[in-house]
């Protein structure tokens, strides 16, 4: 899943996160690369205040996207 985690993708955590306050589900913002496979991941309320940045390894994260995938071309 890594390959498709980058800086600033909008991604949802897979796992609670009991230590941090956070549940499975907590959508929050990737601000950083911080080694193959782990990002630091900035949690805000919605009126923009962080209220948790942590280290989330790849395979604890979704990313969340807006746009439709485009559909492969058929095979003949």
């Amino acid at each position: 899943m890594s390959e498709s985690v980058k800086v600033l993708d909008v991604v949802a955590l897979t796992r609670d996160r009991p230590e941090h306050g956070l549940r499975r589900g907590q959508v929050g913002t990737v601000v950083l690369d911080l080694a193959p496979d782990v990002f630091e991941v900035e949690f805000s309320d919605d009126q923009g205040r962080a209220y948790a940045t942590l280290a989330v390894p790849a395979e604890d994260l979704l990313v969340l996207r807006y746009q439709p995938e485009p559909a492969a071309p058929a095979k003949a």
